[in-house]
C-alpha cells in the first residue's frame, strides 16, 4: 500500500480525542511512508492529519476544488496541491491515486465521499479497501443503521461486511494490506438474474 485517502471533518469536533486520533494516524503514515491523499484543507481534522504527516517527513497530496481555494481554505504547505474543478472531479482523481480509504470523524462530506466509494465498489467500479477508523465509538451509529439495512433487505450482508470499524491502528494498517474483495461479482450476478425474471417478455 503505497498512498491511503483519508476524509474527514473540516473541523475539529468536540472531543479533543478526535484531534488525537488525526495526528495518530498522520504520524503513522509518514513512519510507513504511506501518501497521504486528502481533501487538501488546512483547517480542522484535515489540517491536523496532513500536518502530522508532514511534520513526520511523509508525503501529502490535497485535492481540492478552485471554489474552496477561493475561500482561502488550501493548505499551501503540502507536498503537492491539485486544484481541480468541481466536487465530483475531486473524487474522481483521490480514487485514482489512493490504494484505500479511511474515514475519521466528520460530517456530511466525509459521509458523501466514503459512501460513494462504497458505492462504486457495489457497483464493481473499484475494488479498494474502505475503512471507519474510531474514537470513542463515534461511527458506532453509523454501523448499527448499516446493520439494519441488511435486516431490512437493503444491503447484502456481503457488502455490510466488506468494510472495516475500530480504534486499533495496527489492525487497520494490517487489514488493509491484507484486503481480499468480496464476492462482488458474484453478488452482481445475483441482481442481474433478478432483474431479468422481472422484466416482461418482448422488453
Amino acid at each position: 500500500m503505497k498512498s491511503l485517502c483519508v476524509y474527514c471533518g473540516s473541523n475539529a469536533g468536540g472531543d479533543p480525542a478526535y484531534a488525537t486520533l488525526a495526528r495518530t494516524l498522520g504520524a503513522r503514515l509518514a513512519q510507513e511512508h504511506i501518501t497521504l491523499v486528502y481533501g487538501g484543507g488546512n483547517v480542522g481534522l484535515m489540517g491536523i492529519v496532513a500536518d502530522a504527516v508532514l511534520e513526520g517527513g511523509g508525503e501529502v497530496v490535497g485535492v481540492i476544488p478552485e471554489q474552496l481555494v477561493n475561500w482561502e481554505v488550501a493548505h499551501k504547505g503540502v507536498t503537492r496541491l491539485e486544484v481541480v474543478d468541481s466536487m465530483h472531479t475531486r473524487k474522481a482523481r483521490m480514487f485514482e491515486l489512493a490504494d484505500g480509504f479511511v474515514a475519521l470523524p466528520g460530517g456530511f462530506g466525509t459521509l458523501d465521499e466514503m459512501f460513494e466509494m462504497l458505492t462504486w465498489r457495489q457497483l464493481g467500479l473499484g475494488r479498494k479497501p474502505c475503512a471507519f477508523f474510531d474514537s470513542n465509538g463515534f461511527w458506532d451509529p453509523l454501523m448499527a443503521m448499516l446493520d439494519t439495512m441488511v435486516r431490512e433487505r437493503f444491503l447484502h450482508p456481503e457488502q455490510r461486511n466488506d468494510m472495516w470499524q475500530g480504534n486499533d491502528l495496527d489492525a487497520l494498517l494490517a487489514w488493509m494490506r491484507d484486503y481480499v474483495p468480496a464476492q462482488a461479482d458474484k453478488w452482481l450476478d445475483e441482481k442481474r438474474r433478478s432483474a431479468l425474471k422481472t422484466t416482461p417478455e418482448g422488453a
